[in-house]
């Protein structure tokens, strides 16, 4: 099987690749605009492995050159930040929308298979408890970027009805956990990078007791090759997270390995005031075990950055 990935050298995308083992592929074909200059994450890639690295932009490059031949596609690429998000609109529709209309195109048109990395921030909903037949009314992103991935999921749901496209969509919850090209602008990422430097941890002004759902890092990458394996291109809509917890939760780890941090709590236009939990029963009745871990996964995060501020 021949790969290809868009947006490899991102924080999913990196751990992803130095966790291939020779044998697995026949080949693995690696597109990143290098918009975020993480070239680290091409450093020391598992030898014995055929990696071909291409820098282009998912949103201008040609598609077909690099797709014909493959088999499957994971389309990591695209702006994640959601919070930044109301400053360059036309950029998160551009990236996340029409890139993922061009991926989804070529794959119908070179006859390659594709994961669809979304979010469960598509969610927006007054009950306590959320899964993938939320109705229309249930399913209100809160930022552009989550609006962006709605809409694109759309198109590929059409574009299996009409073109043959088999895609899965996987709604990932919050990622955590680390990785070679991590990034800190994710809740639990960049609290842990807050309270190691020794700054107050910032924490919208709504969000200290509400609910929502975040996704072991490792349990992204064992999701994904469980899909592969199991060759899980059924066009289903999949929530694919490791725990349902709050913001408290969350510092109350964080104060266990460092001691209670001071918390400065901020506006942002992404704050709502909902509290909910997501459902992931439809995959684990897939047959895959969530093994993520809360406590490690912010211990190994801390742990990484603890000699950068003498502790």
């Amino acid at each position: 099987m021949k790969i290809l990935i868009t947006g490899a050298l991102g924080h999913i995308g990196s751990r992803f690749i130095h966790g291939i083992k020779p044998g697995e592929f026949e080949e693995v074909v690696m597109i990143d605009n290098l918009s975020t200059q993480r070239y680290a994450s091409l450093f020391n890639l598992p030898k014995g492995v055929k990696f071909r690295f291409f820098d282009e932009d998912i949103c201008t490059a040609d598609l077909d050159k690099f797709f014909k031949g493959i088999d499957l596609v994971i389309h990591f690429a695209a702006i994640a930040d959601a919070s930044m998000g109301y400053d360059r609109k036309d950029k998160v529709e551009e990236t996340n929308f029409n890139g993922t209309r061009r991926v989804a195109d070529a794959c119908v048109k070179n006859n390659c298979k594709l994961i669809f990395p979304s979010t469960t921030s598509v969610y927006g909903t007054l009950k306590s408890m959320v899964d993938e037949n939320c109705s229309p009314e249930e399913i209100k992103p809160q930022s552009p970027y989550a609006e962006s991935k709605l809409k694109a999921e759309s198109y590929l749901q059409e574009l299996g009805a009409s073109g043959g496209l088999q895609f899965i969509i996987c709604r990932f919850g919050t990622i955590y956990g680390i990785s070679i090209g991590m990034r800190f602008h994710t809740a639990i990422n960049k609290f842990c990078f807050q309270a190691v430097m020794g700054k107050p941890i910032t924490v919208w002004t709504t969000a200290l007791h509400q609910k929502r759902p975040y996704l072991d890092l490792k349990d992204a990458v064992a999701a994904l090759n469980f899909i592969i394996k199991k060759d899980l291109f059924d066009n289903r809509i999949y929530n694919i997270l490791s725990v349902n917890t709050d913001v408290k939760n969350i510092l109350d780890i964080i104060s266990s390995y460092l001691g209670a941090p001071e918390v400065k709590h901020v506006d942002s236009q992404v704050m709502n005031q909902l509290s909910y939990d997501v459902s992931s029963a439809r995959f684990r009745e897939r047959g895959f075990e969530f093994k993520g871990d809360l406590k490690k996964g912010i211990f190994e995060t801390i742990d990484m950055l603890r000699s950068a501020n003498g502790r």
